[in-house]
């Protein structure tokens, strides 16, 4: 049992007790299993980040989870200024420091659904209702 991708003596890439995984592949379902183990941990990470994070306007907790998902843990936490800005709940200021790094020249439209999302948020207190 390998719990990471290796080359088996055929040269193929293996996972887990044998699975070749260029030629078998994975199953639909077991991706889906696979991306909700990954937002999971997403989900328990951000938990530790973000004191509050339950309490966080859903926009932003999905703009978060995205963001972890693609940028790891290790990825994620260098986002301090960004990752301030939500705790202090200013959404604009969020989305300007997603702006100011590396990742949003590399995932390119993606950044700016999410930053325009982020940015849209209102402020939980100014709200109208």
């Amino acid at each position: 049992m390998r719990l990471k991708p290796y080359h088996c003596p055929a040269g193929k890439l293996t996972i887990g007790v044998g699975r070749n995984l260029e030629d078998k592949g994975i199953t639909e379902e077991e991706a889906v299993m696979l991306l909700e183990n990954d937002i999971q941990e997403c989900l328990e990470d951000l938990e530790t980040i973000f004191q509050a994070f339950d309490l966080l306007p859903e926009t932003v907790q999905q703009v978060l989870v995205d963001m972890r998902f693609n940028l790891g843990s290790k990825g994620f936490r260098a986002f301090k200024k960004m990752i301030n800005a939500v705790k202090n709940l200013d959404f604009n200021q969020a989305a300007l420091e997603m702006k100011d790094s590396q990742w949003y020249s590399q995932v390119g439209q993606r950044a700016e659904i999410l930053m325009t999302m982020m940015k849209e948020t209102q402020h939980p207190k100014s709200s109208t209702k």
